[in-house]
């Protein structure tokens, strides 16, 4: 099976030789690396350049301009040769065997569309604490159903996938998701929700990702967008495209779940007004 490994990048120069190391690392070497940058404007341009004289694999793709992380990920997809996509973030790791047992889950199951897996959380040792409370809840949550299945109703009110870093997909299927999110900081959760009325999924119970945690993430911004209630714009775009009516059964959760996202959004706004500083809210 070949894979293609996209990975988005945009000024993070001080993690990218990490991120790229990592795929090198692999134990399965049946792959192409596809690294597309969003027009960085430090120096992470030449690092992937460096890497690309080294390995045929590896592949640079620039953006003239700035585009956002939705046109530069689906282009990025568009690029792949691979039926199967390992989406890494320039700024995470894979663990050693992480496309091993994603080939291996997918040769088993060719239909499912999305597998995705448990992640270690790496960096910020404080941001790291605030969190992890919560990601111990989601994992276990995860673990009780049995593979592959349906996770709709499960990302509906909760993001279960924690990050892009730890998503492998059908290629095909994926580009025939909705990307028309309205904020790039939620593209991940507005394709998730979109991509699982469609398709069943697979979880591996396994850290073969390890997600860092640090100041320059978007979850350290201060507009603290991932607040916005992106599962309930969603939620209403499918039920827009689907006309079905069953689906008004989880309209007032959904509803409560991003009243209270709004809520949380707005004390955080606050507390940056007054200069407080801001702690996680865990999802």
């Amino acid at each position: 099976m070949f894979i293609s490994v996209v990975i988005t990048s945009y000024n993070y120069e001080k993690y990218l030789k990490d991120t790229i190391n990592s795929v090198l690392s692999q134990t399965y070497s049946d792959w192409e690396m596809i690294v597309i940058d969003d027009a960085s404007t430090d120096s992470s341009v030449d690092i992937i350049k460096e890497f690309a004289k080294k390995d045929a694999r590896i592949k640079l793709i620039e953006n003239e301009t700035n585009l956002g992380l939705t046109q530069t990920l689906k282009k990025g997809l568009e690029a792949a040769s691979g039926e199967w996509v390992a989406i890494l973030e320039s700024d995470d790791r894979l663990r050693e065997d992480y496309l091993e047992k994603k080939a291996a889950i997918a040769a088993q199951y060719p239909d499912i569309g999305l597998i995705f897996n448990d992640v270690e959380l790496f960096g910020d040792e404080t941001r790291i604490k605030e969190l992890e409370k919560t990601f111990s809840k989601s994992s276990e949550i995860l673990k009780r159903k049995k593979y592959p299945c349906n996770l709709f109703k499960e990302l509906l009110y909760f993001n279960r996938i924690l990050t892009f870093s730890s998503t492998f997909v059908n290629r095909q299927k994926f580009l025939n998701c909705d990307f028309n999110t309205p904020t790039d900081k939620l593209l991940d959760w507005w394709l998730f929700l979109h991509f699982a009325r469609r398709n069943d999924f697979f979880y591996i119970p396994e850290k073969l990702t390890k997600w860092r945690i640090h100041n320059d993430s978007y979850i350290y911004k201060k507009d603290k967008t991932y607040s916005y209630p992106v599962n309930l714009l969603a939620f209403i775009d499918i039920v827009k495209k689907e006309k079905n009516i069953k689906l008004a059964f989880y309209i007032i959760p959904v509803i409560i779940s991003s009243l209270y996202r709004l809520r949380v959004a707005i004390c955080q706004h606050i507390k940056v007004v007054l200069g407080i500083p801001l702690r996680g809210s865990g999802s």
